[in-house]
């Protein structure tokens, strides 16, 4: 007698059905940006229907913005009782992930350009988590600063905002064509640029 695998809830199977629809979702959008996208097409390439797309989803704005949501997660490092050590860690694990050219980093991207050109769809979604991601910078420049390993007199919004066009303006010359062939070096700079800008002097 051979034991039978478990049976899957019901739950399990919609979570399953929602991760085969995001990520073929975010491939599709990778591949060619969001505008030609429909959810047929997206529901075709999970190996479902444009139905079940819809019942999961409701409509393709709010598909696109679950992959907005998905496409953006990246492993935050932890405070570590180094603010400036800190941003560096998030700097680093920010561009780390989109050197690995999975399809959620490019789809991320793509999406970002599209929200840049005023896409009416993208564009709020896109402010929210841009607002939230720099709030989270320039908390982490304040603690840097109270811990003394980030310079006094750093402003945490305008810091914020730097930091941003960093990680981004990189992160969109190595997604579509690498500038160099040493991305690690590019990293370690992108680091050292960070430092040097916020880190206190002798």
């Amino acid at each position: 007698m051979t034991d039978r695998p478990a049976r899957r809830t019901q739950e399990q199977r919609r979570a399953e059905t929602e991760r085969r629809v995001l990520d073929a979702a975010m491939a599709l959008i990778a591949r060619s940006g969001s505008r030609a996208v429909t959810l047929a097409e997206v529901g075709e390439a999970a190996g479902y229907s444009r139905g079940i797309v819809y019942h999961h989803f409701g409509s393709r704005e709010r598909l696109l913005e679950a992959v907005v949501d998905q496409a953006q997660r990246f492993d935050i490092p932890g405070y570590q009782g180094d603010g400036l050590d800190h941003l560096v860690r998030i700097i680093e694990a920010y561009l780390r992930n989109v050197v690995r050219r999975t399809p959620s980093a490019r789809a991320f991207l793509q999406l970002w350009g599209e929200a840049i050109a005023a896409a009416p769809v993208l564009a709020p979604l896109f402010a929210r988590r841009d607002a939230d991601f720099r709030q989270l910078l320039a908390d982490v420049v304040r603690q840097g600063v109270a811990d003394g390993s980030v310079r006094p007199d750093a402003n945490p919004a305008a810091a914020a905002v730097l930091i941003v066009g960093l990680v981004r303006g990189t992160g969109l010359q190595l997604i579509a064509e690498p500038p160099v062939r040493d991305v690690p070096a590019l990293i370690q700079e992108a680091a050292r640029s960070v430092r040097g800008a916020f880190a206190v002097t002798p």
